[in-house]
């Protein structure tokens, strides 16, 4: 039985273009910062990809620094800062912030003080959309880059972070983006590597497979491909709807993510559902891939004022371009079937 792959949000399929790029990359033999010819070739290959994810990512006359993935991209941006964030923040920028941002039902942000504040484009959970205020330290716009049109030199915020797997390259490589003239404190130390950001030997096969990921995921953008992802949500969030009635759909009285699904099935505990559909044939989530597994309710559902019996309740399913209705509607009625036979056992 093949699996059917609804979890783009946790990580998307390498793509074609990310895979070609990185396998020309095992090529070049230099270091990048070696002056001879093959070091020229290897930084050649990062300066390239820096100016790929920069144009995708509307970052024109702004620093891209390459790291290993969001998480190390936040470390280097709010370690030793003392700064607002909500707690619908992911894990790696909440571990940094003091979750003191209200939320409302629908999970969106309010942001007093931006200068002091970090907020996201895009919550992971649950798809919903923040409006980003001028002067915001920094977004967390992983889940935003490739999904929808969004221009960094335009957010407001003044550092933004981003991860490749999230848009179809490798795992193990993002990048922290900053306004130009951002100051930050180094948190690997020696080289000097990254503009004296980030020391250390870069990923030249990962950063090349960024690059190429980040160009061909803007080619996807502006050829509608998530407007269509779009339709396919709200057809799978309908025939589920159609199907149980009681099913709630967390955030769907606002902006969200094309992709992104939270629902939630009151008393069919999330991971219990996640197995029964990965046995199925069907890969989804109950919640971010960095807590799933983790037995507790979803923070981010719970400050949106969910009971933690609601919480430990959710899934989140999540499309992508390659996602067919077919898919939708078979996964849909997968679900139905096997809510019916629990409500049934628990009856």
């Amino acid at each position: 039985m093949s699996q059917t792959y609804l979890d783009w949000n946790a990580t998307a399929p390498l793509r074609r273009e990310a895979r070609e790029a990185m396998i020309a990359a095992m090529d070049v033999v230099g270091n990048p910062s070696s002056v001879h010819a093959e070091g020229r070739r290897a930084k050649g290959l990062i300066e390239r990809a820096r100016r790929q994810v920069a144009t995708a990512f509307g970052a024109d006359g702004a620093d891209v620094v390459f790291v290993s993935g969001a998480t190390e991209a936040a470390t280097l941006a709010l370690a030793g800062r003392a700064l607002h964030g909500a707690p619908v923040e992911h894990d790696a920028v909440a571990a940094w912030t003091d979750g003191s941002l209200a939320v409302d039902a629908e999970g969106r942000v309010a942001v007093p003080d931006p200068g002091r504040s970090v907020l996201q484009a895009a919550n992971s959970e649950t798809g919903v959309l923040q409006t980003l205020p001028e002067g915001l330290v920094l977004t967390d716009a992983t889940q935003v880059f490739g999904k929808l049109p969004f221009a960094f030199n335009w957010s407001g915020a003044e550092m933004a972070i981003v991860s490749a797997h999230k848009l179809g390259g490798p795992k193990g490589i993002g990048a922290l983006v900053m306004k130009r003239g951002t100051e930050i404190a180094a948190q690997i130390r020696g080289g000097g590597q990254e503009m004296g950001r980030r020391s250390g030997t870069e990923n030249v096969i990962g950063i090349a497979g960024f690059g190429a990921a980040a160009e061909a995921a803007m080619r996807d953008l502006d050829a509608g491909r998530w407007a269509a992802v779009e339709k396919l949500r709200n057809i799978l969030e309908n025939v589920i709807a159609a199907g149980a009635k009681e099913t709630k759909f967390v955030g769907n009285g606002a902006a969200r993510l094309p992709n992104t699904s939270c629902m939630i099935a009151e008393g069919w505990r999330g991971e219990t559902q996640v197995m029964a559909m990965d046995l199925a044939g069907f890969a989804i989530s109950a919640g971010s891939a960095c807590s799933s597994g983790k037995v507790r309710a979803s923070g981010v559902l719970t400050a949106m004022g969910y009971s933690p019996a609601e919480a430990q309740s959710a899934i989140r399913v999540s499309l992508g371009p390659e996602t067919t209705e077919d898919d939708v509607m078979r996964f849909a009625e997968c679900w139905l079937r096997h809510l019916k036979k629990h409500r049934a056992k628990a009856a």
